[in-house]
């Protein structure tokens, strides 16, 4: 065992944040494989997974296929409740504001997230839902938990796609 890998275990039992968002990043290389988005979520309650759940909007044809939405509804569903105010979700991407909503309006406790989402994060990227003061209740709200890790997952299947559309343009299918 490598002492960087001791490292990281050893980081691990120490924050639980990190346990939680490595299972979401395993579950953001689920989508990874389908051709979906990376991003991955897990909702904990009381220190134990309930669910998890990977982008499949392009697969199931849905725009609210989202990780955070498919622990969200795995989650409710298992525990019978809609309302969710004991639990943690734990998403490789800042949410944007589809799940901000559905994550206040199951009255989560708390969200971590790892990289930040310029460009649609709804936890100060571009807005902040969960600052809104005049919403009826109030989720605490984390970034940056393996933050590297999580963009960097992100920024390869990017620089993946960019890769094959350009190869795509170079070499069109023959018409005959």
């Amino acid at each position: 065992m490598t002492l960087e890998k001791n490292e990281a275990e050893q980081n691990a039992s120490e924050n639980p944040a990190v346990q939680w968002m490595r299972l979401a990043l395993d579950a953001a290389r689920r989508a990874y494989a389908l051709g979906e988005v990376p991003v991955g979520a897990v909702l904990v309650k009381d220190g134990q997974v309930v669910a998890t759940g990977y982008n499949r909007p392009i697969s199931t044809h849905d725009p609210s296929a989202h990780a955070e939405m498919a622990a969200l509804r795995e989650g409710a569903r298992l525990l019978g409740n809609y309302r969710l105010p004991d639990c943690e979700l734990y998403v490789t991407l800042e949410p944007c504001a589809m799940c901000a909503g559905a994550m206040l309006h199951a009255r989560l406790k708390k969200v971590i997230f790892g990289a930040h989402d310029p460009k649609t994060g709804a936890c100060g990227g571009v807005v902040n839902l969960f600052a809104e003061p005049r919403l009826n209740h109030q989720t605490q709200v984390e970034g940056g938990v393996l933050e590297r890790e999580c963009g960097d997952l992100l920024r390869e299947f990017f620089a993946e796609r960019r890769a094959a559309n350009k190869n795509a343009a170079k070499n069109p299918p023959d018409p005959t």
